[in-house]
């Protein structure tokens, strides 16, 4: 999988995030105006509601802080002396090819975030072009209308269309009036003028301006336009307070009839456009019945305060919930060592942290003999011999040739595993790892690319609990699996006695960008050892800080086996 299949992943993530977060800003923000009807009233109640949902969506849209991505390195793990070859030399560009060799090949989930991506990309061009023909409607008004300027206050530009008093801006404001303005009560008129103009002075253009970017990068959460459409309805009623304040009753009737002579004017809304205008039929009844019973304003600052926590919490409750934004120290808990006795599952040995999941790189090739072999790909330790091909992951000399399953296993060849899976295809792959209970089971990654430092991913616990199936034969294969693939695994006996069956794997931590520390590889070495009838399951996984230009597999399997006689004595 590549760098843009897994930002576009992440991006179809991060809009699911977004949709989680609008329903609970929304809810939080729902229930809150039930407690404590004035905060419905407080425009930035639901400005910042809106700001919460699209911050958890760019928030989403970043890398995690802490998280260690992973590269695979692939050992030719033959014998002491091949452990001993350096990778440095040639690990970059075998990242290289395995990228170049895997970008035609995308998981069904890559397919589905390119496909949203596409979907995004066309809802965000739609948004921009309805508000930027919403301005272009706006501005041939304002070209054909007749101007009065005026030095302290935005333009007055008189229009013949049957369209609302609208103030439009932000950046240049002016107020548009029909000409169909002048047939009204002058007092009407006075005060819809004065209502129009207290937006301006309030600075609810701006508000309205980041509102509609706000909805247009989250077009696709419902919450967002309902927000937004709740910010107009409270920037309205603040105007309605503002204008009013201090009126006899006499011009507060007068203010209602303005409404209602407003709403029977226009015939025409520019809809799109950065502008306040328009009175709807189904706001009017309720602005009427405000105008006629205004509330006090004791509670204003108890509200606005009330909704800013109600929001903040809500916001920080999401962002707890989302594992992408997760604080984790990973690379520094990558070391476990675990011995299970595989007849009883007692845990014998268990140090360090063997909880934590990562890919399970060359190991894998356990899995992918087991399965090969269940499902008839696999013959025996030399069938199938297949040839080597171009375009396969070829930048180990031992890969470009005529390769079988021992030399498949000998040297980690890893365009012979992927022919493998392959043939076995995702559902029986998928249904593999599901009988296996193997690690996460994710194979979003791709089914040749899943376990190279991708989405499948394993605990060294795990490691152990999968080993012990497969040793006391738990996974309903058939014998060849089983006793295919321990001929494969098979290493030299022990100076003690013991048989030892096992597979190294190495992936590298990649150093964030700007570091100087060079990169850090973790090693995988997992089996299991048998004598007298007693066999015992091993796992050790690390992190190597000391040999950044070796294998860390390799290495730590020359380490495990000196010291694996004296513990399986003690054992």
């Amino acid at each position: 999988m590549t760098a843009l299949d897994q930002l576009a992943i992440r991006f179809l993530f991060a809009s699911a995030g977004c949709l989680a977060a609008g329903l609970a800003v929304w809810g939080a923000a729902w229930l809150a105006r039930r407690w404590l009807p004035a905060l419905g009233m407080q425009r930035s109640t639901w400005l910042l509601a809106q700001v919460a949902i699209a911050a958890t969506f760019v928030l989403l849209l970043m890398p995690p802080a802490q998280q260690a991505p992973m590269r695979p390195v692939f050992e030719v793990d033959v014998s002491a002396a091949a452990a001993n070859q350096s990778v440095a030399s040639t690990a970059p560009e075998g990242v290289a090819g395995m990228l170049a060799d895997t970008v035609h090949r995308r998981s069904p989930l890559a397919w589905l975030a390119w496909t949203w991506v596409l979907a995004y990309a066309a809802g965000l061009a739609w948004m921009l072009g309805r508000l930027w023909r919403g301005q272009r409607t706006l501005d041939r008004l304002i070209r054909g209308g007749a101007h009065q300027a005026h030095a302290a206050q935005p333009a007055i530009v008189e229009v013949d269309a049957p369209i609302p008093p609208m103030l439009v801006g932000p950046f240049r404001p002016c107020l548009l009036l029909p000409r169909g303005l002048r047939d009204i009560d002058p007092l009407q008129r006075e005060l819809i003028v004065a209502h129009e103009l207290t937006h301006w002075r309030r600075g609810d253009l701006w508000w309205l301006t980041l509102g509609a970017m706000l909805q247009a990068l989250c077009w696709f959460n419902p919450a967002m336009r309902s927000l937004r459409e709740k910010l107009s309805w409270a920037q309205e009623l603040g105007c309605d307070r503002d204008v009013l304040r201090g009126r006899p009753p006499r011009e507060r009737r007068a203010y209602a009839a303005a409404l209602v002579a407003q709403l029977r004017m226009q015939h025409h809304a520019v809809h799109g456009a950065l502008a306040f205008g328009g009175v709807t039929p189904d706001t009017l009844a309720a602005r009427v019945e405000l105008i006629r019973a205004p509330g006090t304003a004791r509670h204003t600052a108890l509200a606005r305060g009330a909704g800013c926590a109600i929001l903040a919490l809500a916001f920080g409750a999401n962002l707890a919930l989302q594992p992408a934004l997760a604080w984790t120290s990973q690379p520094s808990r990558l070391d476990c060592t675990l011995m299970l006795d595989a007849a009883s599952g007692a845990r014998l040995v268990e140090q360090g942290d063997c909880g934590v999941r990562a890919t399970p790189a060359s190991t894998f090739n356990i899995v992918v003999s087991l399965m090969g072999y269940d499902a008839g790909i696999l013959v025996d330790a030399h069938t199938p011999a297949l040839p080597f091909r171009q375009g396969y992951i070829d930048w180990l000399p031992a890969w470009r040739t005529t390769t079988d399953p021992t030399g498949w296993i000998r040297n980690s060849t890893v365009w012979y595993a992927q022919q493998v899976t392959s043939r076995l295809g995702l559902a029986a792959l998928q249904s593999y790892l599901g009988r296996f209970d193997y690690g996460n089971r994710d194979l979003s990654g791709g089914v040749t690319d899943a376990w190279i430092g991708s989405s499948l991913q394993i605990s060294a616990g795990e490691q152990a609990a999968f080993l012990r199936k497969v040793v006391n034969r738990e996974l309903g294969l058939s014998p060849q699996a089983y006793d295919t693939t321990a001929t494969l695994l098979r290493l030299p006996t022990l100076p003690n006695g013991w048989d030892v069956y096992a597979k190294t794997g190495t992936a590298v931590l990649e150093q964030p960008a700007g570091t100087q520390e060079p990169a850090r590889s973790y090693g995988w070495f997992v089996g299991w050892a048998s004598k007298g009838g007693r066999t015992i399951v091993f796992t050790r996984m690390t992190l190597d800080r000391q040999h950044p230009e070796r294998a860390a597999g390799p290495l730590l399997k020359e380490a495990f086996l000196r010291e694996l006689p004296s513990r399986l004595d003690a054992l």
